[in-house]
């Protein structure tokens, strides 16, 4: 038994808010969450884990990240000058992922997850790429959250880019790897059937890839994210994207429709009738110049929203606050977002979730999943259920953890890491990391 307390607690079951509350964990699960007092007499022989006066609330969740692209912090590739979208995809990412190997996916996973736990993030939905080493690269990211505790769903990246035999191969590999987490008893990896997007993935592979477990568990698709896309598909199969994914029986509730900048009103109805959640990225669009998400009218469609961050970074928070800024700069409306994307963060990230996983995440409550957090943040003004989400917007980033609890295990305590040596491991991400460089530059 494990008692987080000490701290103004925020569950997100309801309203529901502590000043000085506590989080009783039972194995893998949460027990009971009430004060501090209650708590330490109800349970009074539990590890006690102070929370020093900060803010106890659930793990967070990133809905779509690129773990693979870590080693690209720093690259300098010759050569390279993207005018657009498809430009920096041919000229950096695609040339990426053609060097990969299993050793810089093991080493860039252990990264990325260590950088996770330190944001307090824990539970990732990750697409991979690393078309010149495709079978069995997903076990190397798998046993990378495995090691550090982790939890996570992880898919690879179909597309015809690079021919028959790797557009097979990547098929392939999300069907083992689908079968491969179905059998984990501890509900803490899932697989599903990653897509790349529509101009790189003919009908044929669409059907293959239902054939080969996608219908099942899902698939975690790149949607409609630059204009280019969207062309394709009208001049190739007279439909837009959405239109196209929805005749192929691509979307429905366990389908991730990623990104969704360039959709219409009737594209976001067939995604509402479907029950297709849509993954927001706003630091990757921004920086990508594909455009801002529409995710404003979608939610006011009622459309079930998340938030991602697509690789640009491990910090949910940062994410959150650059999603309430361009909202507001692209409308020229200083109302919106307030409501939108941290209900796309915490209740959108956390009922997504909930159709993969067993038990409830991202909320503090009986029965749901021991993923939990403390920040250090010390209110300088009154902080209630009310106002929490402004007093994070504004008072903390991902670095503001200092605990990190996942499925009832401890992985960052008062901000010590206690699942590696983090020197070495870094020093090891580098050596791998001047592998990748000179392979892509070669």
């Amino acid at each position: 038994m494990i008692l987080i307390g000490n701290g103004r607690t925020v569950t997100r079951s309801g309203a529901e808010f502590f000043e000085d509350g506590a989080v009783a964990i039972d194995g893998r699960y949460i027990k009971e969450v009430g004060t501090t007092a209650q708590m330490k007499a109800k349970y009074p022989d539990a590890e006690w884990i102070d929370a020093n006066g900060g803010v106890i609330m659930p793990g967070l969740i990133n809905m779509h990240n690129h773990i693979y692209s870590a080693f690209a912090r720093g690259l300098s590739i010759r050569g390279y000058n993207p005018r657009n979208f498809n430009d920096i995809l041919e000229g950096m990412w695609w040339k990426i992922d053609r060097c990969l190997t299993k050793e810089n996916d093991y080493w860039s996973a252990k990264a990325v997850y260590l950088d996770c736990i330190k944001n307090g993030v824990t539970t990732v939905f990750d697409h991979h790429a690393s078309f010149f080493d495709i079978p069995g690269s997903l076990d190397e990211i798998s046993e990378a959250a495995r090691e550090f505790g982790v939890r996570t769903s992880l898919c690879y990246e179909v597309s015809d880019r690079d021919g028959e035999e790797k557009r097979m191969q990547s098929i392939l590999e999300n069907e083992r790897f689908i079968r491969k987490a179905s059998k984990d008893e501890s509900d803490m990896q899932k697989g599903m059937m990653g897509l790349h997007a529509a101009f790189t993935l003919s009908e044929r592979t669409l059907e293959d890839c239902l054939m080969h477990g996608g219908k099942e568990a899902g698939f975690h698709v790149h949607c409609a994210e630059g204009p280019g896309d969207v062309q394709d598909s009208l001049k190739k199969y007279g439909k837009r994207i959405i239109n196209r994914f929805y005749d192929a029986g691509i979307l429905g509730d366990k389908t991730l429709a990623i990104h969704c900048v360039h959709i219409n009103a009737a594209e976001m109805e067939l995604l509402k009738e479907t029950n297709t959640a849509v993954v927001h990225n706003p630091e990757s669009n921004m920086g990508n110049a594909v455009g801002c998400g529409p995710v404003i009218q979608m939610k006011a469609k009622g459309l079930l929203l998340g938030l991602g961050t697509d690789g640009y970074t491990n910090d949910m928070l940062e994410s959150y606050k650059v999603g309430n800024i361009i909202h507001k700069h692209h409308l020229c409306d200083p109302t919106v977002a307030w409501d939108e994307i941290p209900d796309m963060l915490f209740s959108g990230n956390a009922a997504i979730a909930g159709r993969y996983f067993n038990a409830p995440l991202g909320v503090l409550k009986p029965g749901a999943y021991a993923d939990v957090i403390v920040t250090d943040y010390d209110p300088l003004t009154p902080m209630d259920g009310s106002n929490a989400n402004s007093h994070i917007l504004f008072g903390m980033n991902g670095r503001s953890v200092v605990t990190t609890v996942c499925n009832g295990r401890v992985l960052m305590k008062d901000r010590e890491l206690l699942v590696c040596d983090e020197k070495e491991l870094m020093a090891k991400c580098r050596e791998s990391a001047r592998k990748l460089w000179a392979a892509v530059n070669a």
